[in-house]
């Protein structure tokens, strides 16, 4: 797969909302720094991710504006925050690339627990994922996962993605996967 990475014209950050049937994709505020806490001291989020990290050190370390940078999203449901959706450039350094380079975009996600088995994971990542093809047309976008973890496993099924690759990386088994455009 090959794609134009300099592609004309900036995408604009932050985006309006996206809306979808229950949630709302936005930029992070203030009022959803508690959550983040919440969310990376969580230990069934930690699973894995490595871990859950220390409430104390979040509390100290975690700006009041948590998440402001370019592929960002909080997931809001009814006002409050449930998780988060993130696009980064893979590093070359890694293993798993569809990109000679690498440097493709990397979906990422993270839900507090008492919002999973609802179905905001698929439906947020897919409003997501049709914002980023919009924004970066026929440009694919990678995910890694534990092989372990069979929810999300199901998850990026659901949502298009198709294996390329398993390795081994931070000490277990991971299913690399990608996504095309759909004008690949």
């Amino acid at each position: 797969m090959t794609a134009d990475r300099d592609r004309p014209g900036p995408v604009a950050w932050p985006p309006a909302p996206i809306k979808t049937e229950r949630l709302v994709l936005r930029q992070s505020e203030a009022r959803d720094r508690p959550a983040f806490v919440d969310l990376f001291s969580s230990p069934e989020v930690g699973t894995y991710i490595g871990g859950a990290q220390s409430r104390e050190e979040l509390e100290r370390t975690v700006p009041e504006l948590p998440g402001r940078r370019f592929g960002f999203f909080v997931v809001e449901l009814d006002g409050t925050m449930i998780g988060m959706i993130t696009f980064d450039r893979r590093d070359p350094s890694r293993k798993g690339r569809v990109w000679p380079d690498a440097g493709e975009a990397e979906l990422g996600y993270m839900f507090l627990p008492h919002s999973w088995g609802h179905g905001y994971a698929a439906e947020a990542c897919a409003a997501a994922l049709d914002w980023f093809t919009a924004t970066h047309p026929g440009e694919p976008v990678v995910l890694s996962t534990q092989l372990a973890n069979r929810a999300s496993l199901r998850l990026v099924a659901k949502l298009g993605f198709t294996e390329v690759d398993r390795f081994e990386e931070y000490g277990a088994e991971q299913w690399f996967g990608a996504r095309s455009g759909p004008n690949e």
